[in-house]
């Protein structure tokens, strides 16, 4: 059975961190997905790089060498997030002043077409494929079920805890692509239970 993989990186780093508790490897993920386990004949790594971080670009350099695999990788972007007007009362007086919050910026590299682009293609020239995509993002929900009308089998992969960020309850796993497990040959994998196969050795 021929297996494609396609990762969108930001988004499994920070599941991986954020809701699972550790770093992950991702050249111990292409030994796992290549060699180790799944037998994969094509891995797509999706990443945005800094410009200036160095490390970075040589550890995607590298991947982009290992047989199979490819990198599709764009500069990060910083985006000005809107300020925010808030009502503030005056501590001594009372009176209500309007405070402008600098929201800050948020940065942003966009590889959803490339992953989108890649994803269809491979479908339709392989229908007799299995698919690993590596995402929570509900954006991705209209390719996946697109995907899984052509091939013979899909895996989500990701992690669907809660963490608590700023008082407030999140996740990684789109309610659109939980949805999705509800439909023939679309199945979900808990990247957590990969985790001594994949975590980054930080000693």
């Amino acid at each position: 059975m021929r297996r494609y993989a396609f990762i969108d990186v930001q988004n499994i780093e920070s599941t991986t961190e954020q809701s699972c508790g550790f770093a992950i490897d991702l050249k111990k993920l292409y030994d796992w997905l290549h060699d180790q386990k799944w037998s994969c004949d094509k891995i797509f790594f999706y990443t945005g790089i800094e410009i200036g971080n160095q490390e970075k670009a040589n550890e995607f350099d590298s991947l982009s060498k290992l047989p199979c695999c490819m990198v599709r990788s764009k500069a990060i972007q910083a985006y000005k997030k809107p300020d925010k007007k808030v009502s503030v009362n005056c501590i001594k007086c009372g009176e209500s002043n309007i405070a402008v919050v600098d929201m800050g910026y948020r940065k942003k590299a966009n590889c959803d077409v490339d992953l989108t682009m890649d994803i269809l293609e491979n479908a339709t020239t392989d229908p007799e494929v299995e698919l690993l995509i590596f995402t929570g993002d509900g954006d991705f929900e209209p390719v996946i079920k697109k995907a899984a009308s052509i091939v013979k089998k899909i895996y989500i992969v990701s992690n669907s805890k809660l963490f608590g960020k700023a008082g407030l309850m999140q996740g990684h796993f789109s309610t659109k692509l939980h949805n999705l497990l509800d439909e023939k040959k679309i199945f979900f994998i808990d990247i957590d239970s990969w985790k001594y196969k994949i975590k980054k050795d930080l000693s």
